[in-house]
């Protein structure tokens, strides 16, 4: 159990999909071997479904892991993912969509990647998501930001003669 708990916070599909890749297994086999779907097999290891404890019980026992490895796997994960859920974001009905064209904004982790938010609102944004972001981030830590900016915003360069 404890070298499961190195992977706390991680979906237990992707662990399982681990443990099958070392111990060279093929998902499909291995699904009917505890007599599931391999489609659902499948869905769990791509993080696409959680992992019953019925059927979390029949993996650790196909696999001879700890009773409840699993189980607790998919426990830190559920927890994991209603924290992010909790976790307080600007208000998005102030910041456009299209400043953050080439993400889901709803997956932005908005406290990790601070300085990439807020250098793209003082590149891109208008006046009133510069101050929600202000607001969010507080202004010290916007100033830092974007003092810290490793490159500077593009500009159009005169020709010279």
């Amino acid at each position: 159990m404890k070298s499961l708990l190195k992977y706390k916070g991680i979906h237990p599909g992707i662990v399982l999909e681990r443990e099958l890749e070392k111990r060279s297994l093929k998902k499909r086999p291995f699904a009917i071997s505890i007599g599931e779907s391999a489609q659902a097999i499948n869905n769990i290891t791509k993080g696409k479904r959680k992992i019953p404890v019925a059927l979390a019980l029949k993996i650790e026992k196909e696999l001879d892991l700890e009773e409840g490895s699993i189980v607790v796997l998919q426990s830190y994960y559920d927890i994991k993912f209603e924290k992010d859920k909790m976790k307080e974001t600007p208000k998005l009905s102030i910041l456009r969509r299209s400043l953050f064209w080439d993400t889901d904004i709803t997956k932005i982790d908005w406290n990790r990647q601070h300085k990439a938010v807020i250098n793209r609102i003082f590149e891109r944004g208008n006046d009133d998501e510069k101050n929600e972001t202000i607001r969010f981030y507080g202004k010290r830590k916007v100033e830092t930001a974007l003092k810290s900016m490793t490159t500077q915003p593009m500009r159009l360069q005169r020709k010279s003669q």
